[in-house]
């Protein structure tokens, strides 16, 4: 199961993720994401480099601001490629 981290406070898209099928994980510390190795990032965009988290990891980021729960799904299912 491709497992999502998913920045504190955002629960309408950890639903959704879920609902997808996504095995999702809060992060509350950069930390959490290579602690629970998540494929991709979802977070809320108020800041660019949330807690050090940017677009230089190799798991892809997601910012939130301003999407749907719906669009972000789909914006992490394009990010991540075909699923074998």
């Amino acid at each position: 199961m491709t497992k999502i981290a998913v920045e504190q406070g955002l629960r309408p898209f950890q639903q959704a993720l879920e609902t997808a099928g996504f095995l999702v994980v809060e992060i509350k510390d950069p930390n959490d994401v290579n602690r629970h190795g998540a494929q991709a990032v979802v977070v809320s965009g108020m800041d660019r480099d949330f807690m050090g988290i940017d677009d230089s990891r190799r798991s892809p980021v997601i910012t939130a601001a301003g999407r749907t729960p719906e669009e972000v799904v789909r914006e992490v299912r394009r990010s991540l490629g075909p699923v074998e």
